[in-house]
C-alpha cells in the first residue's frame, strides 16, 4: 500500500501570483524537491528554464520577495508554504493533464509533457476537476510520479531505483524519468508502468551524458517468451516497487 502524505489543500494560483513563469518556477523547485532531494540550485533553475543564471537569481530573489520561495545564500532553493501550495496545484493541473492526453486522446507518454506545460496555464478550475472524474480521480501520471489531490494528499509509492537491484533480480516498474528518448525505448520494448523487468547486465560504456547504465528487458508470464528487446536504462532512469512479489523479486 503506498503511504498518503498528508498536505495542505492545494491553493490556485491567482492573478496576484504572477504569470506562467512564477508557476513554472514554483513547480522546477518543487520537482527537485519531491523525491528527497534539498531543493533547487541557481544553475539547476536557470538549465531548467532556459535562461541565464544571472536571470534565474534574480526571478528566485522576486519570488523570495514575495514570500513564495525561501533562499540564503550558499543554500538549495526551497518553496514557502504558500509556495508549496501553489506550486502543489501546478503540479496536480500539469499530471492530470497529462494523464487525460494519454488515456483519454491517445497522445504517446513521450510527447504530453510539453503539451501539458501550455495547458496547465489556461485549464480551468471546473474543467480540471472533470478530468479529474472523468479518469476516475488518478493518483499517478502516465510516468509514475505522483498526482495530489484537491486537499493535498499525496499516495508516493515505496521505490528504489533500478540500479540498485542485482544482475538477474526482477522489479516491478512504479516510475520512469520524463525523458522522451527513455520513453521511447521502454515502449518499443513493451516496458511500462507496473511492467516486470528483469536486469540483465550493466552498461559498459554508460549513457550520453556521462552516466552509467543498467540493461533491463520486460519479464513475460510463465510459460511465455522473454522479452528480447534490452534497454539500457541511464542512472537515475527508472524505478522499481521496493518490496514487489515474486522469485528473483527485489528485496
Amino acid at each position: 500500500m503506498s503511504p498518503v502524505h498528508q498536505g495542505e489543500p492545494a491553493e490556485e494560483p491567482t492573478a496576484a501570483d504572477g504569470s506562467a513563469v512564477t508557476q513554472d518556477y514554483l513547480k522546477a523547485v518543487w520537482a527537485a524537491s519531491e523525491w528527497g532531494g534539498e531543493g533547487a540550485s541557481i544553475t539547476g533553475l536557470a538549465r531548467r528554464m532556459g535562461v541565464a543564471p544571472s536571470t534565474a537569481s534574480e526571478n528566485v530573489s522576486r519570488l523570495v520577495d514575495a514570500g513564495l520561495l525561501e533562499h540564503a545564500p550558499y543554500r538549495a532553493v526551497t518553496l514557502s508554504d504558500r509556495g508549496r501550495r501553489l506550486a502543489q496545484a501546478m503540479v496536480r493541473r500539469h499530471r492530470l493533464l497529462e494523464t487525460y492526453l494519454v488515456a483519454a486522446l491517445g497522445f504517446e507518454w513521450d510527447e504530453v509533457h510539453a503539451e501539458a506545460e501550455v495547458l496547465e496555464h489556461a485549464v480551468s478550475d471546473r474543467l480540471l476537476a472533470a478530468l479529474d472524474a472523468a479518469l476516475g480521480h488518478p493518483v499517478r501520471d502516465p510516468h509514475g510520479d505522483p498526482i495530489p489531490d484537491p486537499e493535498g494528499r499525496v499516495a508516493v509509492p515505496k521505490l528504489r531505483a533500478v540500479e540498485s537491484l542485482r544482475v538477474g533480480q526482477c522489479g516491478v516498474v512504479g516510475r520512469i524519468r520524463d525523458d522522451a528518448a527513455l520513453l521511447k525505448q521502454l515502449a518499443r520494448a513493451g516496458i511500462g508502468l507496473d511492467t516486470r523487468v528483469l536486469v540483465v547486465g550493466r552498461g559498459d560504456n554508460g549513457a550520453a551524458d556521462g552516466r552509467p547504465t543498467t540493461r533491463v528487458r520486460a519479464e513475460q508470464p510463465e510459460g511465455a517468451a522473454a522479452g528480447e528487446e534490452l534497454v539500457a536504462v541511464p542512472e537515475g532512469g527508472l524505478w522499481v516497487l521496493a518490496r514487489p512479489e515474486g522469485t528473483g523479486a527485489a528485496q
